[in-house]
């Protein structure tokens, strides 16, 4: 069969798959091997032309990764084997405090699945003594039964201790959401600004419109030393921006100038306004604005304009210890970066808009025209 033949046919099962909710055993076929060669390249073609799919792949590996993890680690079958002997809570919460991050994040995420999952392993023992006759002794079965009481009651109490250590704040130190941020758009054909510490570490990237459109991006450009990322969207569905609104100011704002943010903190977009405080950021760092922007885990690599809607800053992260003082990277600094992008990374130089349309408008104009052009970061790792 010609090959755009059998890709056609294998997309369209796809396409009929997903209607029927069949996605997960297809996904399945794909992650375990179990594609013809012909269908497997279907299927990454078909993951390049749809974020939704790929994110779901790259979620459910992530997944299935997660509680074969799990599963090693607890040694299921050792602890049913000695299920009798109750789980010492204290010496579980003294290990979960070695490892913090990983047991509470798996717990954070996926305790409804790890429930489903458990409750499977149970009913299929279950079924696998019964049909091997050992249910019939009525002995054998009060001492299961007694067991699986006593690991329900384990369970509920160490539930209770990794909750207990999950909201004290004297024991576990929790850090900001490190999965989500915001860029804004450089150009019209695609080029997103961001911070460098939102995407680090990134196996993929994608960015939402303000539509919850997800298109596909490629970090083109880094500078670690300043926190800056410049992105590209590659997804095949993008068909551009439209002229960019605003303009990238090169010289210094001055002090106590009315500033704004406009970015995701939360699945929908967030505005704040305040001054630019300090000419330098923290320790006298000339690089940053310090501002008196609220700032939330999010914002980061949002825009920072001034009152004509002139871009003077890229937000960067809230300095935790010293309450309302938050600080933004200088656009000088975002210009010199573009300028600085290998001629090897991208098929044109960047051409950036000289004519602001933002001055002049009201602050609700100017919010209704910036948020296309300002998008929510997703990373996956």
């Amino acid at each position: 069969m010609p090959a755009k033949a059998e890709k056609a046919i294998f997309s369209a099962k796809i396409e009929e798959d997903m209607r029927d909710e069949q996605l997960l055993e297809v996904t399945e076929r794909y992650l375990n091997g179990g594609m013809d060669a012909g269908e497997r390249r279907a299927f990454e073609q078909l993951r390049k032309e749809n974020a939704e799919v790929d994110i779901w792949v790259i979620e459910h590996q992530q997944f299935t990764g997660l509680l074969k993890q799990y599963g090693e680690r607890v040694e299921l079958e050792n602890r049913l084997n000695a299920i009798h002997q109750e789980i010492d809570v204290h010496a579980i919460a003294e290990e979960v405090m070695v490892h913090p991050s990983w047991i509470v994040q798996l717990w954070r995420d996926h305790h409804s699945k790890i429930s489903v999952a458990a409750s499977i392993a149970i009913f299929a023992i279950l079924g696998t003594l019964f049909f091997t006759g050992y249910l019939n002794n009525n002995s054998s079965y009060v001492e299961l039964r007694r067991k699986v009481e006593s690991l329900n009651r384990s369970n509920k109490n160490l539930t209770t201790a990794i909750q207990r250590i999950n909201t004290d704040g004297r024991k576990m130190a929790m850090t900001p959401d490190k999965y989500r941020g915001t860029g804004f758009a450089i150009t019209s054909n695609g080029l997103i600004a961001t911070n460098y510490h939102v995407i680090n570490g990134a196996d993929s990237v994608y960015v939402q419109n303000a539509a919850g459109k997800l298109f596909k991006v490629k970090v083109v450009y880094t500078e670690p030393q300043n926190d800056i990322a410049i992105l590209k969207i590659t997804d095949t569905a993008f068909t551009g921006l439209g002229t960019i609104p605003y303009t990238f100011k090169r010289t210094e704002s001055d002090l106590a100038e009315n500033v704004y943010t406009y970015g995701y903190p939360q699945d929908s977009p967030v505005y704040g306004d305040g001054r630019l405080t300090s000419s330098n950021g923290l320790n006298s760092d000339t690089i940053d604005y310090q501002i008196s922007v609220p700032i939330n885990p999010g914002n980061s690599g949002g825009p920072l304009l001034d009152s004509k809607g002139n871009v003077i800053g890229i937000v960067k992260a809230k300095e935790t210890h010293l309450e309302g003082v938050h600080f933004a990277i200088k656009s000088g600094y975002l210009l010199d970066a573009i300028e600085n992008i290998p001629t090897d990374s991208l098929t044109h130089k960047p051409v950036l808009n000289t004519k602001n349309t933002l001055s002049g408008l009201t602050r609700v104009q100017q919010i209704k025209k910036l948020q296309n052009y300002v998008f929510m970061v997703k990373v996956y790792n």
